[in-house]
């Protein structure tokens, strides 16, 4: 034991002293709080107006078109020859053209650019154009476009999560959605990225033939758990570092921008307004306190309604049990092979379980908890990616536990059919190692 720690401590060290994981540890935190704050800055001081000339031919639609979403129309009363050559002299950013034959014709509409065209004025423009045309259609038809519009009604729903203790809770299902995908795709590639790190550091030291030297003072297995915990810590301890980091750095600019944060949950409006029983003022109040909240405000929100330190232990304990998993076969991969050329047959079959939860996490998202989703949550080859797309649904106590205990079981497992192939081919060198070959391994005796 006291051989394996001091392996352990080793390559502990030696990677957690190395300037690139200096750099990417502080670099971390710092990219996934501009995940969340760069988005919300930019769209409030980089977001410029976007001027489109109106040529009316038909003078019906010119007055319909108010300046929105940091689109801005100018009306010109002049032909589109002329407009256009405005636009070549950089007077406005787009030039809408409204021909006599519009109504009938609308495929005749054009919007000109020099640039490409803005996405979101097209659509903007494309909404109010929809909208005149179809009021002129029934109003020709002797249709009174108001009643019309007076039956529209826009639906939102509001999701609430009856909670065990009967409290309710509100229910973000995109949020949980992006979270689970967020931490399935993190753990992909941790596991590859610290797994390959093993298999490299087994195949350096014995190419260089340092392990005949280490191996006759340590047992096989005893330095080949050493690697193996030993770079586990250090994905811990950077992880972990990480999230105090990144939740320091949120915390500070929420301090130092309330208003780019504030929202009003929902609940409380209906809460504090049910009292008057006026669903008219309680629209009004509803309205009146979404506009004035902010999109990052209701991220924030709304991850909070996630209990994240639930999704924190969960992501540790997945991370460090699929790393565990599968880095053991990434140590016996780099023990049987000399190069790196090598390890590509025998990289596939590790590498398809993984790759097969990411493709699966949009099936498990759209219904976590299905057959399908529950077996790929126990299998321990996919469980660490698609247990945490799981998680952020509200999982049962009893799948993790099950989950948990397979996971610990296929460890075991795979670092016991490690062990086997690890002993013999650390010290083979110059042959081309087969499948056959690694299973005659399997059945030495110790």
């Amino acid at each position: 034991m006291n051989k394996t720690f001091t392996i352990l401590k080793r390559e502990y060290l030696s990677r957690v002293r190395k300037k690139s994981f200096i750099v990417m540890t502080l670099l971390g935190p710092l990219l996934m709080a501009s995940l969340m704050i760069v988005p919300v800055y930019i769209a409030q001081v980089s977001d410029s107006v976007y001027d489109i000339a109106i040529v009316d031919d038909t003078r019906l639609f010119y007055t319909e078109f108010t300046d929105a979403n940091n689109v801005r129309f100018i009306d010109l009363n002049v032909d589109i020859d002329l407009a256009i050559e405005l636009l070549k002299e950089e007077k406005f950013d787009a030039v809408l053209h409204i021909p006599t034959t519009a109504f009938h014709a609308p495929s005749t509409l054009r919007l000109f650019s020099q640039k490409a065209i803005n996405m979101n004025a097209k659509l903007y423009v494309e909404s109010i154009l929809k909208n005149e045309f179809e009021s002129m259609k029934l109003a020709h038809a002797g249709i009174d476009a108001e009643i019309l519009r007076a039956t529209e009604t826009k639906i939102s729903i509001q999701a609430i999560r009856l909670l065990r203790d009967g409290h309710e809770q509100t229910d973000y299902p995109e949020v949980s959605m992006a979270l689970g995908l967020f931490s399935g795709i993190l753990i992909y590639f941790f596991v590859f990225l610290f797994g390959s790190q093993v298999m490299r550091g087994v195949m350096e030291e014995k190419t260089n033939r340092i392990v005949e030297i280490i191996v006759s003072s340590v047992k096989p297995f005893q330095l080949m758990m050493g690697k193996i915990l030993g770079i586990a810590l250090v994905g811990l301890t950077q992880f972990s570092i990480w999230i105090i980091l990144t939740f320091a750095i949120i915390t500070t600019v929420q301090a130092a921008m309330p208003e780019t944060f504030r929202f009003t949950p929902p609940e409380q409006v209906y809460t504090a307004g049910s009292q008057a029983l006026n669903p008219a003022e309680l629209q009004e109040r509803m309205q009146q306190v979404q506009q004035h909240n902010t999109a990052a405000g209701q991220v924030m929100e709304s991850l909070s309604a996630i209990n994240l330190p639930v999704m924190i232990l969960s992501f540790i304990f997945y991370f460090l049990g699929g790393y565990l998993l599968y880095a053991a076969l990434f140590a016996a991969i780099g023990a049987a092979v000399d190069n790196e050329a090598d390890t590509q047959q025998f990289m596939l079959p590790i590498t398809i379980p993984m790759v097969f939860s990411i493709i699966m996490a949009q099936m498990v998202m759209n219904n976590p908890f299905g057959p399908v989703a529950w077996w790929l949550s126990i299998i321990p080859f996919t469980s660490p990616i698609i247990m945490m797309v799981r998680i952020p649904f509200g999982v049962p106590v009893l799948d993790i536990l099950i989950s948990a205990s397979v996971l610990i079981a296929g460890f075991l497992a795979t670092t016991w059919i490690a062990a086997r192939i690890y002993r013999t081919g650390i010290l083979m060198y110059g042959k081309k190692v087969s499948y056959k070959e690694i299973w005659k391994w399997l059945r030495f005796s110790s």
